[in-house]
């Protein structure tokens, strides 16, 4: 499997996963979720999907400062309905992230680690999404604005000659690679984040 060597530079987040630890899926409950694997979930690497990655990693990390952050604890809300837009494919990758599903959810085990309706569109809220932990009820707001990062101005046509049928092999292929040039400056440049993502 080829994909862009940036990928395996995104910082992983870090997760403490109680239900993996007690059927045995990973050692002490402790994992990582890598953008490689958000990307594989998405089915495809783009400003949304990289703006979602870094929304779930910062409000994690403000949600539990120094501690690993509970998968399955954390309940997800959208201000915007499941099917406006690219809310579906936000909520998706955060979800995933956090262990968070909807009424379909995992239901649990004897009243433990259940991971239905952990998920809400909808919801009235200054940013785009709310991420709220379960135990302590401390939510955090969050928005993503990746205009600081350009795309190459050649994109536009090549992108309109390929979905054309128009573009020749090398074309298409340049297309994907400046694609890329500008999901992997939205994720490595982390000196942009603070600008990228908002805290309300």
């Amino acid at each position: 499997m080829q994909y862009p060597d940036f990928f395996n530079k995104v910082p992983p987040i870090a997760l403490y996963d109680p239900l993996s630890e007690f059927l045995g899926a990973f050692k002490n409950g402790e994992m990582e979720v890598s953008y490689l694997e958000c990307v594989k979930l998405a089915g495809h690497s783009c400003p949304t999907v990289a703006g979602a990655y870094l929304m779930a990693l910062k409000g994690l990390e403000i949600l539990y400062a120094d501690a690993r952050p509970q998968r399955g604890s954390v309940h997800v809300s959208m201000r915007d309905g499941e099917s406006d837009g690219v809310t579906g494919v936000i909520c998706n990758v955060i979800s995933f992230i956090a262990g968070a599903n909807g009424e379909s959810g995992f239901k649990g085990i004897q009243g433990h680690f259940s991971r239905d309706n952990l998920v809400s569109y909808n919801v009235p809220m200054e940013g785009e999404v709310k991420l709220t932990r379960l135990d302590t009820e401390q939510s955090v707001v969050l928005s993503y604005d990746p205009s600081i990062v350009p795309g190459d101005p050649m994109m536009r046509q090549l992108m309109g000659k390929s979905l054309q049928g128009l573009a020749s092999e090398e074309e298409k292929e340049h297309f994907g690679k400046l694609w890329q040039k500008r999901v992997e400056t939205i994720l490595l440049s982390s000196d942009l984040w603070d600008q990228m993502i908002t805290i309300h």
